[in-house]
């Protein structure tokens, strides 16, 4: 009997050093992002990896480019045209003209050079150019802003990674001590069974539960490959890497008063600008076609020299033209008509746009909220559940040494405990995952 009381005493001393110890020690690390692996990385740092070298950036940037140089293009339409001309032609037969008493003469030479500089210029287009320089500037505007819905919805995938990894390092860390308590209650059970207090359905439970243990083990560490394969494809990395995530589970919130909240998404949600940028488009558009009715007025002249000039058919002599064109449309087939009509309805079904994206954004910040506010409260519900299994757990240690209580209920109280604080780290990385949603469906940026 003397025996069977050590061996419950030690069995006892195991447990509470490995779930105890190891139980205030996850606490403090929820409490306390400062505990972190050295080599892992940091939300911000991953974010910053992603925006720096992910391709939809990079094609999101080089569109800004590509719109600048059609801002450029569009400029082009105030500047003159000049180029030079340079030819030369033999002709034959040569015609030649023969006039009683005065002989015959050639009518053109049969070498005849030539060479002019052309300059062509718009004077006036009743604002065609203007209307496309604006046209332009606006597109430039719709990529710069279209570079920041795409760097947005990229740090918002980087923050679920971010989480999600997160929770599976911390699950596996549970499991790995929960497996390590169940191997040691394995060895002490079965000393008891040597001495006769313990029986052969103990100790085929308690493997029964360590394989349990280790098959949720399996699905977590195939499930953090997975994750750690989406984090090496966002940041860069070889899929060969295996990266951690430090353990950050604080999200500073802006103080917006409740009856803002939907304006204040309003104005900062990249969709909704990008729909206003398109709006203006869709007018600068329209107002360009309305253009196509009005005349152009330009300029040329043109200045040179070349042979062929009677009566010195041989000699070169200077020339030039100069002049004044107006072109005027008449009737074009009702093009312009009919692109009217397309470039005003654009504009209508923009504004139906307006209106569906305004209740998709009413809708994503209800729910993002009411997300935020519900794990909030788990985090509380959990953290008491946490509390109590903790209580239930130093019951259970008296009543197993008082022999009130076999192993397996003192192991059932583990497990309790082992899954309380599964549920209290869920909550706890949830609240700070939903609460960056929440700030991406008010438009703040990640960032």
């Amino acid at each position: 009997m003397d025996k069977y009381t050590d061996i419950k005493r030690k069995f006892i001393l195991i447990l509470l050093v490995l779930f105890i110890g190891n139980i205030t020690e996850g606490q403090t690390d929820l409490k306390n992002p400062g505990n972190q692996v050295n080599d892992s990385l940091s939300l911000k740092e991953i974010i910053n990896k992603v925006i720096a070298t992910y391709p939809t950036v990079k094609v999101a940037e080089e569109a800004i480019n590509n719109a600048e140089a059609r801002v450029g293009l569009a400029r082009t339409g105030y500047y003159p045209e000049v180029d030079m001309n340079a030819n030369f032609s033999n002709l034959g037969p040569v015609t030649t003209l023969t006039i009683p008493n005065m002989g015959s003469f050639q009518l053109y030479p049969e070498n005849n050079y030539s060479a002019s500089i052309n300059y062509r210029q718009v004077i006036y287009d009743f604002g065609r150019t203007r209307q496309t320089i604006e046209f332009e500037k606006e597109n430039k505007a719709l990529g710069e802003q279209t570079l920041e819905q795409t760097k947005q919805k990229l740090s918002l995938m980087a923050v679920s990674n971010f989480y999600t990894l997160l929770f599976l390092q911390s699950a596996i860390m549970i499991k790995n001590e929960e497996l390590t308590a169940l191997n040691e209650h394995l060895s002490q059970i079965n000393k008891m069974k040597e001495t006769g207090s313990a029986t052969e359905y103990q100790v085929l439970s308690t493997k029964v539960r360590i394989s349990a243990v280790e098959s949720q083990k399996v699905d977590l560490e195939a499930a953090i490959k997975v994750q750690q394969a989406l984090l090496n494809t966002l940041i860069g990395n070889d899929q060969s890497q295996h990266s951690l995530v430090r353990n950050e589970l604080n999200a500073e919130m802006t103080l917006i008063p409740e009856d803002s909240i939907l304006s204040f998404a309003m104005q900062h949600r990249d969709e909704v600008l990008m729909n206003q940028k398109r709006t203006a488009l869709a007018e600068l558009r329209y107002g360009i076609t309305k253009l196509q009715y009005k005349p152009v007025i330009s300029f040329a002249a043109s200045g040179g020299a070349k042979n062929g000039y009677v009566p010195e058919l041989y000699d070169l002599k200077a020339n030039y033209v100069v002049g004044l064109g107006i072109r005027v449309p008449i009737f074009d087939g009702m093009k312009t008509k009919y692109n009217l009509l397309q470039a005003q309805s654009a504009i209508t079904s923009l504004s139906y746009e307006s209106d569906y994206i305004k209740r998709n954004v009413s809708s994503e910040i209800v729910d993002a909220e009411t997300y935020m506010l519900s794990s909030e409260e788990k985090v509380n519900q959990y953290s008491l559940q946490l509390e109590q299994a903790l209580k239930a757990y130093s019951l259970a240690v008296t009543s197993f040494n008082a022999g009130v209580i076999t192993n397996l209920d003192l192991l059932d109280s583990n497990t309790s405990v082992s899954e309380s604080r599964l549920l209290f780290l869920k909550a706890k990385i949830d609240y700070v995952a939903s609460t960056y949603k929440f700030k991406a469906a008010l438009g703040e940026r990640l960032y």
